[in-house]
């Protein structure tokens, strides 16, 4: 999409929403371009062609020449966004507090999940739920979809069958080009007649073949909304950067150049946003420095770069693979903290004493010369065996070599600053997840060979508590100032209560105790935690508790944060791979040279924009973590495995391998000798004869029966010998 067309979509946007919020008032274009702050020419033509464009979609009206009013929809109409689901039915998404309208499959009238519609309220039903019939699509939720190609003589089927979506997209002869029947596409939205029973579409590239490892991972990042690639105009943008550094420049900024200063990063990390330096100042006492990328100094507000940068909002990690939020002539470049380079940084950095009390802080922006890169594997392997010497078995290089005293020195003390700053916010109620990660080691064609297990030592917590100090002091710094200043803020709610009682409820199934008074449920989930460690359902408990969790989101409005027991916390530590961050740098300087106006509406829409990629990254990850698992998997049918039951539901059971946590599905159909039912108040299948009980955490031995790698699922049976 071109610049232009990203801006004008924004300003429609942004436009439409200003006449929803002041409903009973007219403006003229002036008067609205003042209230958005809309200044430059362009953009003001923006705002004439949104005015023209909502006119013609009767949302606005003219009430006098040149001036407009928001035209609402009569009572008995309502507009949302529609939700399909699995029966192929729906629900119009009313606001809080206001309870969602039926859609009957018949009634959805040519609306697809996710777009955003208006219903006429047909009746309340006798069970007091209100019922309705989509009149017309007023936006679609999306332009392109995933599907699989089907040839016929003279047309095409793209079948994008799944759980809200129940529609394929007819394709006609003079689109079908070169395309092979049965490839993975991508197929473009084109129209809806009105007497069509299918949308026709228009097939904008084909993925290969489904089930194959580089199409299944284009999928998961298209299903998701996240190019691969960047346009040709941000690629040349980003080689235009000047990527030394200027006296100019450095006179501006603290130098760092002659302090010891190191980074700490996974082993196969070419993106190094953040730096540690460590000075001896002597009588106790210690100064610390976390030194962050500068990325704002080379991505200017509302450019091309930036509004690149907005759009993706974060980088994505699936296995095989990154796909960054900057061009790479950044992300892996002239941002990357790489050792003996001359690089800009924001900093935080604070003066301690041995207690890790912070005496003195500063932030601002620096200039580092980084001495030396780590992988957290060899500063592990100095803290467990205390010694200056690195095994050429976890050296980077392969070869044997000896750390300076200096760097020594530094890692060992800030090691115990760390554990220091760990236990304070274990008392203070922070929760702690010992979660493992799953990784594996893929052969040369990136299939996966084997899975190994990732958990957090000395070396990441190290890592992570000055990453989480200098996030805290920030966001404190800012969020104390009086008068108060617009900030963002990364907050996280209060757990859920009922679903802290239904962990009470499994977790006392399985033999733990759960204290869910208020003063107490912190400790108390902490206790939790650590006993299941390493047990056999120490996954089941850690998936559990998380869900009991609110989601971690941005937003302008600090209510704190929960699981880390802080009262202000914000990002600020990684703004190579998260947008956010980058915001947060730009708020940070503009107060410390002194400005104060910012935009809010903008900048809680950046935030709720942000919090959103982030959790469809998120999804990304897990899908391309799931489908790995399968492909593993795949030539391991019929054989046996010993499993934890993760999950009950009236389908069957969920069951997670032991040795490797691959999961898969026993179908109901298939538990043999018995009639199953379903005991959801007790998470739970009970044989209806034997009583026979299969409950979560329960240990039982399954056998592979199907490896579905398009579906990324695999289906188990229960292995009676």
């Amino acid at each position: 999409m071109s610049k232009q067309k990203k801006t004008d979509r924004n300003i429609h946007g942004k436009v439409l929403k200003f006449f929803k919020e002041n409903p009973k008032k007219s403006y003229n274009y002036k008067q609205i371009a003042a209230k958005l702050n809309i200044t430059d020419t362009q953009k003001r033509n923006s705002v004439i062609k949104a005015l023209g464009k909502l006119q013609s979609e009767k949302k606005i009206e003219q009430s006098l020449p040149g001036k407009y009013i928001f035209k609402s929809l009569p009572k008995s109409y309502k507009e949302g966004v529609i939700q399909v689901t699995s029966s192929g039915n729906a629900y119009l998404l009313m606001p809080e507090g206001e309870e969602d309208i039926f859609i009957a499959r018949k009634n959805t009238n040519r609306a697809l999940d996710g777009d955003t519609v208006s219903v006429y309220v047909l009746r309340t039903k006798k069970n007091g739920r209100r019922e309705g019939e989509v009149v017309s699509v007023t936006e679609r939720a999306r332009k392109n979809y995933l599907g699989v190609l089907e040839l016929s003589k003279d047309f095409g089927f793209v079948s994008t069958r799944s759980s809200n979506l129940h529609k394929d997209f007819f394709i006609e002869k003079e689109e079908l080009k070169d395309y092979n029947k049965g490839d993975k596409v991508i197929v473009k939205f084109k129209d809806w007649p009105a007497r069509a029973s299918s949308p026709f579409g228009t097939i904008i590239r084909s993925l290969g073949k489904p089930g194959q490892l580089n199409t299944e991972m284009h999928s998961i990042m298209h299903e998701y909304g996240f190019p691969e690639e960047f346009p040709v105009e941000v690629e040349e943008e980003a080689k235009k950067i000047n990527v030394g550094t200027h006296k100019e420049e450095i006179s501006k900024r603290k130098d760092f150049r002659k302090t010891t200063t190191f980074t700490i990063d996974p082993i196969t990390a070419k993106d190094f946003d953040d730096a540690l330096s460590f000075v001896p100042l002597g009588n106790g006492k210690y100064e610390i420095g976390v030194h962050i990328a500068d990325v704002s100094h080379y991505v200017p507000i509302n450019s091309i770069l930036d509004q690149e940068a907005y759009e993706r909002a974060t980088s994505v990690y699936l296995v095989d693979r990154v796909v960054p939020m900057l061009p790479e002539v950044l992300s892996n470049g002239v941002c990357s903290l790489r050792p003996n380079e001359e690089k800009y940084t924001f900093s935080a950095v604070f003066t301690v004493d041995e207690n890790m009390v912070i005496e003195k802080e500063w932030f601002g922006k620096t200039v580092i010369l980084s001495d030396q890169r780590f992988s957290y594997e060899e500063v592990q392997f100095m803290l467990e065996n205390q010694t200056q010497n690195i095994s050429k078995d976890v050296s980077l290089t392969k070869q044997e070599y000896k750390v300076s005293e200096e760097i020594y020195e530094a890692i060992s003390k800030l090691n115990l600053f760390a554990k220091k700053l760990r236990v304070k916010r274990m008392k203070s109620g922070a929760l702690t997840f010992d979660r493992v990660e799953i990784k594996f080691n893929l052969d040369t064609e990136n299939n996966p060979e084997s899975v190994f297990f990732k958990t957090s030592k000395d070396a990441h917590k190290l890592v992570e508590e000055l990453m989480l100090l200098a996030n805290k002091r920030v966001a404190e710094f800012i969020g104390k100032q009086k008068p108060k200043k617009e900030f963002v803020y990364r907050v996280h709610d209060v757990p859920d209560d009922e679903k802290l009682s239904n962990l009470k409820t499994i977790a006392n199934k399985l033999g733990y105790e759960l204290n869910l008074d208020h003063k107490h449920v912190n400790e108390s989930l902490n206790k939790l935690l650590k006993d299941s460690h390493g047990k056999n359902e120490q996954e089941l408990i850690d998936t559990l508790t998380i869900r009991c969790m609110s989601k971690a989101v941005y937003t302008t409005d600090n209510i704190g944060h929960y699981g880390l027991a802080f009262d202000y916390y914000t990002h600020f530590t990684s703004p190579i791979r998260r947008y956010p961050d980058v915001l947060v740098h730009r708020l940070l300087q503009y107060y410390l040279t002194g400005k104060e106006k910012i935009n809010i509406e903008l900048l809680e829409e950046a935030c709720a924009h942000s919090s959103g990629r982030e959790q469809l990254a998120t999804k990304a990850e897990r899908d391309s973590i799931k489908y790995m698992q399968v492909k593993f998997m795949e030539d391991k049918i019929d054989k046996g495995f010993e499993g934890v039951i993760s999950g009950v539901t009236d389908r069957g059971m969920y069951v997670e391998i032991i040795e490797n946590k691959c999961e898969g599905m026993v179908k109901l159909s298939e538990i043999k000798g018995d009639y199953f039912k379903y005991d959801d108040q007790n998470h739970r299948l009970v044989g209806e004869r034997s009583k026979t009980i299969y409950q979560l955490g329960d240990t039982v031995n399954i056998r592979v029966k199907k490896a579905d790698l398009i579906k990324r699922q695999l289906d188990f049976v229960l292995d009676e010998e």
